[in-house]
């Protein structure tokens, strides 16, 4: 086609999205495209959907890529033939051959006529393609000079990426480094093809999954933006907006266990989600059983205690359960049998805390004398140390294995490293604080005060408070949170005023009040495996289980069945 037809327009546009045009100007397939787009977004219609910010043109190439990603090319092939916008300029096709054929000669030439890429783009791109011009001379026999060429009067000229000129000089001198491939060279120049598109600019060429991530941003966002958000990925739909309703969290009694017959101090779910343990001032503690469909039954009654049963504590298989006394020993008993298999007990001292490592090897208890002190499981005592911590104080170990924290002179949490128990990191409060628990990633500290507030702490790098929760009582009783629901996304404490409350952990916002023991709400536990469950233990000598409410299942997604298992 003679230079002359292309008016000033299209010199205009062809100087503007390269610098390079006096080179680029001969290349009439570049022009061609681009004046094709130009066209077509002038014949028409411009944009798509409702608000007029979606180009049709881009709209139609995602949609094309993502048809050649799920395999249906025949499908793809025809939108591009309907629509006239093609997913690729000319030029991109030719090099995408070219690189599967590993034909990298005509590859840097043909990437030398696309106008769209700026010089860096361009450099980067060139090196990829001479690296494998290079090395195809270099696997040849009696061709080592002609790569020494290419490496020295194309790929050193780009002045790029020098460590790597520096390899392959190295083996032109030692070869062996590269030869010792098993990957055939189509499989090979499928990967070049896609490192290479990985350069391009987007608008050249889309990634292959460009659909796919904006719909995953978009339920992300709608996710994030629902305060109620309590359901598994796989249950969310691409069919409606994403909007959880209260009746997606636990806020409806389910049962009520009455089988301790004093206050109910403590309880703590298995790992598994298919056990619940609880502590008692009547010096026992129960192992319940949680059933298919979500009923909760009574297992084994642990006695053996001579004082209230201030907590408890799951192994990591959920095989076993340390119980803990008051000022008293440890007992260590089989979950399955309901037998005590050791009481750990040390003279003139009692214990107040404890806690398995992740390898259930070893177990963390605090004392009466306020040390921790380390124990193995056949009850020989490995190691003691310290004497400033809160006598209440709260003990644990991280899931890593490689931090021990614990409650110090009553204002501070500290990390002690596992093997010198030098501080590793430091919580630092205001107010006393009465206990606290880790997220299941160990990347966040729940923190209960004395001044009625829960802080949410941030423990990577350098550890800050992220959240504060208000509303519940606190004046005279340890009072306890969780994390809970789907990924944790939910707070939730007992009370003084005979109340659970629940609060979005992001935001903070209270979210309920679950009205139903007449006394101290001392302990909240949700269940990790079963999202719905949320169980509490009370001065009032009950337990109860809560679970979503049918009422308010305005999504059907029928809790009294399956999913409430």
């Amino acid at each position: 086609m003679p230079l002359r037809r292309y008016n000033s327009l299209t010199l205009g546009l062809l100087f503007i999205t390269d610098h390079t045009w006096p080179y680029n100007f001969y290349s009439l397939p570049t022009l061609r495209y681009l004046m094709a787009q130009l066209l077509t977004s002038q014949r028409d219609v411009e944009t798509v959907g409702s608000k007029g910010v979606i180009k049709r043109s881009e709209y139609v190439r995602i949609i094309t890529g993502a048809l050649y990603s799920l395999d249906y090319n025949m499908t793809a092939d025809l939108l591009q033939e309907e629509s006239r916008i093609p997913l690729d300029s000319p030029e991109l096709k030719l090099l995408k051959k070219q690189v599967l054929d590993g034909n990298w000669e005509e590859s840097v030439k043909t990437l030398c006529t696309i106008s769209l890429l700026d010089k860096a783009t361009r450099s980067l791109a060139s090196f990829l393609i001479l690296e494998q011009k290079f090395l195809k001379f270099l696997r040849m026999d009696n061709n080592v000079l002609d790569a020494l060429n290419v490496l020295r009067k194309e790929i050193v000229p780009l002045g790029i990426n020098l460590n790597r000129v520096h390899e392959l000089a190295a083996w032109i001198i030692s070869p062996s480094g590269y030869r010792n491939t098993d990957q055939d060279a189509k499989s090979a120049n499928s990967d070049i093809l896609k490192k290479l598109l990985k350069l391009l600019p987007p608008s050249l060429a889309i990634p292959p999954t460009r659909l796919e991530s904006i719909v995953e941003e978009v339920l992300d966002l709608q996710r994030g933006a629902c305060l109620f958000h309590n359901v598994f990925d796989r249950d969310l739909s691409l069919y409606l907006d994403h909007q959880c309703g209260r009746g997606r969290l636990p806020s409806s009694i389910k049962q009520i266990l009455q089988v301790h017959t004093d206050e109910v101090w403590f309880l703590q779910f298995s790992h598994n989600g298919k056990y619940l343990a609880s502590s008692s001032k009547d010096e026992s503690a129960i192992i319940w059983q949680v059933m298919n469909g979500g009923k909760v039954s009574w297992k084994h009654t642990l006695i053996g205690h001579q004082k209230p049963v201030l907590t408890v504590s799951w192994s990591p298989d959920d095989s076993q359960l340390l119980t803990c006394g008051k000022d008293e020993v440890i007992r260590r008993w089989d979950a399955n049998l309901g037998q005590c298999l050791h009481v750990y007990e040390k003279t003139a001292v009692g214990f107040i805390s404890c806690a398995w490592s992740p390898d259930g090897r070893v177990i963390l208890a605090g004392m009466t004398n306020k040390s921790f002190s380390l124990w193995n499981v056949n009850g020989a005592e490995l190691d003691c140390w310290g004497e400033n911590t809160l006598m209440l104080s709260e003990t644990t170990i991280t899931h890593a294995g490689d931090m021990i924290a614990g409650i110090f002179r009553g204002y501070t949490i500290v990390f002690l490293d596992w093997e010198d128990k030098r501080c590793r990191k430091l919580i630092r409060e205001e107010e006393v604080i009465t206990s606290f628990s880790l997220s299941k990633d160990n990347k966040f500290l729940l923190v209960n005060l004395t001044n009625q507030e829960i802080h949410l702490w941030n423990l990577e790098g350098y550890p800050r408070i992220v959240a504060r929760y208000k509303g519940h009582t606190r004046s005279r009783f340890i009072i306890r949170s969780c994390f809970g629901g789907c990924e944790e996304a939910f707070i939730a404490s007992g009370s003084e005023d005979s109340q659970v409350y629940v609060w979005h952990r992001r935001s903070g916002k209270p979210i309920q009040a679950l009205d139903g023991h007449s006394g101290a709400v001392n302990c909240v536990s949700w269940n990790p495996v079963n999202i719905y469950m949320l169980a509490s233990a009370s001065d009032d000598g009950t337990i109860r289980i809560w679970g979503p409410d049918p009422r308010m299942d305005q999504y059907g997604l029928g809790f009294e069945s399956s999913r409430w298992r």
